[in-house]
């Protein structure tokens, strides 16, 4: 009898490139072990290939792009993340375009899907009063996510899906060129740092983001809102971040 392919990994892999549903409960006979090495080798080439060449248009296109309104139309436009298909929404950064602070987060949820802005429902909330802590408003900064399309389900976004969209992030910043980032939860921060450091580790100090014209920005990570909504013990820690925020501000 002809042993089927590892069936666990087919499926990761399609989990991982959003699919929620399936419209059979039978396996496909191309999947039998005659056809099995040939097909996924082939799969993981062309999914390699299209991650590469996704990855080089986000960086053309955005280079293309001189102000945040000509930005916003290109990843409006840009279909080379399969992300775009399972979100409602593309969420484009918003706020003060000429801002002193640009805050980034991971990606959208369901609330800022649903609305296409960033960091509304309980955590924009939440934000909201952090901010107005040491008297800023929504309108006195920028806010934006490294992913602008939701991950089905809220997952984990994949090293790829970010790969493909940080070019738009960078040149959000690049265009914005804030005095100070402001890195919400650990995935954003392992983004634009480039590193796989713990937020618990990372949060309270400062690193340096260097743009593309080797501008250099002060960069501070700190906890996500929605982690502090279900963490409340942490909040201290966060805001002795934002009282940092302040005093660097004040520095500049």
């Amino acid at each position: 009898m002809e042993s089927l392919v590892d069936v666990e990994s087919i499926l990761r892999f399609y989990i991982n490139a959003g699919v929620e549903e399936t419209c059979g409960d039978v396996c496909y006979e191309a999947c039998k072990k005659d056809l099995s090495a040939a097909i996924q080798r082939q799969a993981t080439t062309d999914l390699s290939q299209n991650i590469i060449a996704s990855k080089q248009n986000a960086r053309e296109l955005c280079l293309k792009a001189q102000s945040l309104s000509e930005l916003k139309k290109t990843v409006t436009d840009f279909d080379g993340c399969s992300l775009k298909l399972t979100a409602k929404s593309t969420v484009f950064g918003a706020g003060n375009e000429n801002a002193d602070v640009l805050i980034i987060g991971e990606a959208p949820g369901a609330d800022e899907d649903r609305v296409g802005l960033p960091f509304v429902g309980r955590s924009g909330r939440l934000l909201e009063k952090m901010l107005s802590a040491i008297g800023l408003t929504r309108e006195d900064v920028y806010i934006t996510n490294v992913l602008p399309w939701r991950p089905p389900g809220n997952r984990t976004p994949t090293d790829a899906e970010v790969a493909i969209c940080l070019p738009f992030l960078k040149r959000q910043i690049d265009l914005v060129a804030p005095k100070v980032i402001l890195l919400l939860g650990g995935s954003a921060a392992n983004a634009v740092l480039e590193n796989s450091d713990s937020i618990s580790r990372m949060r309270g100090q400062w690193f340096e983001y260097e743009t593309a014209s080797k501008s250099l920005i002060s960069v501070i990570a700190s906890f996500h809102p929605a982690f502090l909504l279900r963490n409340s013990a942490k909040k201290a820690q966060a805001w002795a971040d934002f009282l940092r925020i302040l005093k660097k501000l004040k520095e500049i």
